[in-house]
């Protein structure tokens, strides 16, 4: 008896000792505690977490206020600087809004419907006056012209018109501005742990995620969105801490948040960096991305798991990338961004189901992997066909990056990597380097663990193209299930 006692608790020991990276992409892939609110409820506030980059880039905050007869009144406050502390101007939008039906093309949101009543603009410096109104009188229609007369002079807390449907003027489109991401809606709801030591139990968190931002500027007015740009919290219900939260529900037109000042940190990508949830992009792609960097040879290693539901528990397929990158440099365009350049030199794939398999089957001969050999379950490299056309993949392959680094209120560190392009391309130019980010990565290991086995949450055991088992970790329920199986022989 003390033999099977022993050897359960070493079952149970290992279980406990897997590494914290692994442990974070089950917990992605369980989506524990997630739910989503269908039809979501709008009612309340809803604001910005931090000082969030647009494409451009543009660095704003925002808060939304939803009321129960389906009008809103939305803040959205534009700064120079990247850590919302210095502010531009604001903008004052109401309208109404309409939820429709479950989405078609993204699944997990609803589509709506909305209609401007007016925007307003709080000018917050006489630069931010002179530069908005040297646009609108440059650029937008007969309407529009003389905004503002030249040499009109600041007034502090002043409230102008550049929107009203009243009157059928929109002055709005100098400015770049849409609000495209109210068509596209989705509610999530989990429950986050208290932090105090002397408290047990959790709260509810609830995020409200619209739609995306067109990463092309020239787009951005016309662009339905499919993706979704960086979630707002509930007033009521946010994750806790979170100093902004506060701040940014406090503040009003004439009074926009000043976040409070944090440290500049310097890019240390040595490690390994795994991503906070089920991501969403455009073209309705899920996934959930874990790298690697090797700071000592500056080579890098990536896993982006894909998966065909927005909560990432069906998987579709898997993507293995690896190469080196160059030194970064600080970005010109982006303020508080690195530049960096990434060569892609090898890549596998595993396709997960058999719609994925079918597909790698399908492909045309040499364009990816061995012609008809796709199973699912089994890796196999695809840099001696320079890619994979079927999945967009081509090899060798370098990319032009915005990376930046900082901590958040708990101070974990986070990774943010540029933002994709929307329509799909990739940023294989320097003229096509992101200005923005998409969701951060969070740091599980200061350390680079080695992982390059590790590829399949789904297939343990399972052999690759060449017929050599891959080594993958065996889930924490299965050790549990044979400790107690032992405990029962005995």
């Amino acid at each position: 008896m003390v033999r099977c006692w022993w050897l359960a608790g070493l079952l149970v020991a290992c279980a406990a000792a897997e590494p914290p990276c692994r442990q974070q992409l089950r917990h992605l892939q369980d989506s524990a505690g997630i739910a989503a609110r269908l039809p979501p409820r709008l009612e309340g506030r809803w604001v910005s977490t931090g000082c969030e980059v647009r494409p451009g880039p543009e660095f704003l905050t925002r808060s939304y206020l939803f009321y129960t007869n389906r009008l809103f009144k939305a803040l959205q406050f534009y700064y120079w600087d990247p850590s919302c502390r210095d502010p531009s101007y604001s903008l004052v939008i109401k309208g109404k809004l309409r939820l429709r039906q479950a989405s078609w093309i993204t699944r997990g949101a609803t589509e709506a419907d909305y209609h401007l009543h007016k925007v307003g603009i709080v000018f917050h410096s006489p630069r931010a006056m002179r530069e908005v109104a040297s646009r609108i009188n440059q650029t937008s229609g007969e309407g529009c012209r003389g905004f503002l007369p030249p040499g009109r002079s600041w007034a502090p807390g002043a409230l102008y018109e550049v929107l009203s449907a009243k009157t059928e003027r929109d002055c709005t489109a100098a400015l770049g501005f849409a609000m495209h991401e109210l068509s596209l809606v989705r509610v999530e709801g989990h429950l986050q742990p208290l932090l105090q030591p002397q408290h047990s139990g959790s709260r509810v968190v609830e995020e409200l995620y619209l739609g995306d931002i067109h990463t092309d500027w020239a787009e951005r007015l016309h662009y339905r969105p499919t993706g979704y740009q960086r979630p707002l919290q509930s007033a009521l219900h946010h994750v806790h801490p979170c100093p902004a939260c506060g701040i940014i529900s406090r503040a009003d037109e004439h009074h926009p948040p000043i976040l409070p000042a944090r440290a500049a940190l310097p890019m240390q990508l040595s490690g390994s960096w795994v991503s906070t949830h089920c991501e969403v992009r455009p073209a309705v792609l899920f996934l959930t991305r874990y790298f690697t960097f090797h700071g000592n040879n500056h080579t890098w290693e990536g896993h982006y798991y894909h998966y065909s539901d927005p909560l990432c528990r069906q998987p579709t397929f898997t993507i293995y990338a690896s190469g080196h990158y160059s030194q970064g440099i600080p970005s010109s365009k982006v303020r508080g961004g690195t530049e960096l350049a990434f060569k892609v030199t090898r890549a596998r794939v595993t396709p997960m189901d058999q719609v994925t398999v079918l597909m790698l089957n399908s492909s045309e001969a040499g364009s990816c992997g061995l012609q008809g050999s796709w199973s699912a379950g089994v890796e196999q490299d695809i840099t001696a066909t320079n890619g994979c056309l079927a999945l967009g993949i081509k090899l060798p392959h370098t990319e032009y990056e915005l990376f930046k680094t900082e901590q958040d209120t708990q101070e974990r560190s986070l990774l943010y990597i540029g933002e994709r392009p929307t329509d799909g391309s990739s940023p294989d130019s320097p003229d096509k380097r992101p200005t923005s980010y998409q969701a951060p990565l969070i740091q599980c290991a200061a350390a680079s663990e080695e992982f390059s086995n590790y590829i399949s949450l789904k297939y343990v055991g399972r052999k690759d193209a060449n017929g050599i088992e891959a080594l993958k970790p065996l889930p924490v329920a299965f050790l549990m299930f044979i400790a107690l199986l032992f405990l029962r022989w005995d």
